[in-house]
């Protein structure tokens, strides 16, 4: 069977990704979250049965990656305390998960294609034209730069790139507070952020 042209886009832009590096999450969870004005969380929906496997890669079933990112996106949303309900709704595109037995320097990275929408509970309607596709790695560190098919176990993996992706998601929000959420004047300018029915996911 063929695959259509948005499908071989994903799997180049990940294939093409899986040896970059990328600044993972920071360790900021137990720490207030940055102003995002009225934001707060309703529905989070995840969808992975369409995710495409690309190789070399460790399997991962539909409903782990859904519970991942589920979880990870109800610990760094759930914070937010705003007046105003929306929903996060999350396809996740691709992935591919380092395997072991890799020479080291051909050791692959891994990595998720995730695309986000936003929907105002209120309004019923999507807040922005369209999906946000995101690309997010494991992070740099010791494990990573050796291949963590080496270092560390799935679970480990799909842990952090769901970290990564919530994260990912929180500063494309921040990006855009302004306009969607409210958040303007003095709260904006001192919570700068460093640049680099339930509702349908599309």
């Amino acid at each position: 069977m063929r695959m259509n042209l948005p499908g071989r886009r994903v799997l180049l832009a990940l294939g093409a990704a899986l040896f970059l590096t990328a600044c993972g999450a920071k360790t900021d969870l137990d720490a207030p979250p940055v102003a995002l004005g009225d934001f707060k969380l309703g529905y989070n929906i995840v969808v992975a049965k369409n995710a495409q496997k690309v190789p070399p890669s460790r399997n991962a079933t539909t409903e782990e990656w859904e519970a991942k990112l589920k979880e990870a996106l109800d610990r760094r949303f759930r914070r937010y305390d705003g007046d105003k309900l929306y929903h996060l709704g999350v396809n996740v595109d691709a992935y591919s998960l380092a395997i072991p037995g890799i020479p080291i320097i051909l050791a692959p990275k891994s990595a998720l294609i995730i695309s986000a929408n936003v929907w105002d509970d209120a309004a019923q309607t999507k807040i922005h034209e369209e999906p946000e596709q995101l690309t997010v790695f494991e992070g740099l560190n010791g494990e990573t730069l050796i291949g963590t098919g080496l270092t560390r176990r799935k679970e480990k993996q799909m842990d952090a790139l769901a970290a990564n992706a919530a994260q990912a998601i929180e500063n494309w929000l921040l990006k855009n507070r302004e306009a969607w959420f409210g958040e303007t004047g003095v709260a904006a300018a001192e919570t700068s952020v460093d640049a680099t029915p339930e509702p349908p996911v599309n």
